[in-house]
């Protein structure tokens, strides 16, 4: 064979085996070309295989009015089946923002977060298969959301709030299968000063795991979350109880050792609104 064809071939071998070994596509380029990609890859994602996609739907403003609240949705449900949701934020000083687990649930998440400077918002849903689908949207900020205090700080009494839960259920407008049960839209905001440690002279102080289960103890929804989350946390995610369920059990701890617990009815009333104490 000529020397050019064996080179030919060589190449063309070496390409399938490159394919072969990595199906998910890890060599794409990222669609925001950021510098921190491949640090953010490594902390997050692992040696795992990805490809970037665009079925993973990340919404957020394109310019962040309030630096310490910035609204971001995530929807994975067009991939079919996920196991997890990694929300990261590439510019942040501390990039990982929550990790979901959405066992019984749909794969949706809505949160608000904190950001220190523009940067890309991404979500990483890993399917039944092994690969992580990465989704993302770039968001402008002025910036010094990680490093600004909690404002309960401002409020001699924020200490007896801590770990309150104010929560409403109610029945999501998606169609359900026959014969399958209703999902149920569960919004849930802890009473919490989310502390990044970033600020002067006061440490990381943050919730790091919420759960929600069902009236027998079933888990539906894992949230493990870290500090850029935003002060007094709001999430809204979409969880599949039993037919008969009659609420949901929330519970969670902060980094202290806080505990959080509430019960939300799921026959929701406009008068039904779900406060619990530590």
């Amino acid at each position: 064979m000529p020397r050019f064809g064996v080179r030919r071939f060589c190449g063309a071998m070496l390409a399938v085996m490159i394919g072969a070994a990595d199906p998910a596509g890890a060599t794409e380029t990222d669609p925001f070309r950021s510098v921190m990609w491949d640090d953010m890859r490594a902390l997050v994602l692992g040696d795992a295989p990805f490809r970037f996609d665009d079925r993973v739907k990340v919404t957020a403003p394109a310019s962040a009015e309030d630096a310490l609240n910035v609204p971001v949705a995530v929807d994975a449900t067009a991939l079919g089946a996920v196991e997890r949701i990694a929300v990261f934020a590439d510019m942040n000083p501390i990039p990982r923002i929550l990790d979901y687990r959405p066992i019984a649930a749909r794969p949706t998440i809505a949160l608000r977060l904190k950001l220190q400077q523009a940067t890309a918002i991404r979500a990483a849903a890993l399917t039944p298969d092994g690969v992580w689908h990465v989704g993302g949207v770039f968001v402008d900020a002025a910036g010094g959301g990680c490093t600004s205090p909690a404002l309960a700080h401002g409020d001699p009494t924020w200490e007896r709030h801590l770990g309150e839960v104010q929560a409403r259920a109610w029945p999501a407008v998606q169609a359900s299968a026959e014969g399958q049960s209703k999902s149920t839209r569960l919004r849930l905001r802890v009473r919490h000063p989310m502390d990044t440690g970033l600020a002067p002279g006061i440490p990381a102080f943050f919730i790091e795991t919420l759960v929600v289960r069902d009236g027998d103890g079933r888990e539906l929804a894992r949230i493990d979350s870290h500090e850029p989350v935003s002060e007094n946390p709001v999430f809204t995610v979409e969880v599949t109880p039993p037919a008969d369920g009659r609420a949901l059990l929330v519970t969670g701890r902060d980094n202290n050792g806080t505990e959080i617990r509430a019960s939300v009815p799921l026959a929701w009333r406009q008068s039904s609104l779900e406060t619990s104490t530590r």
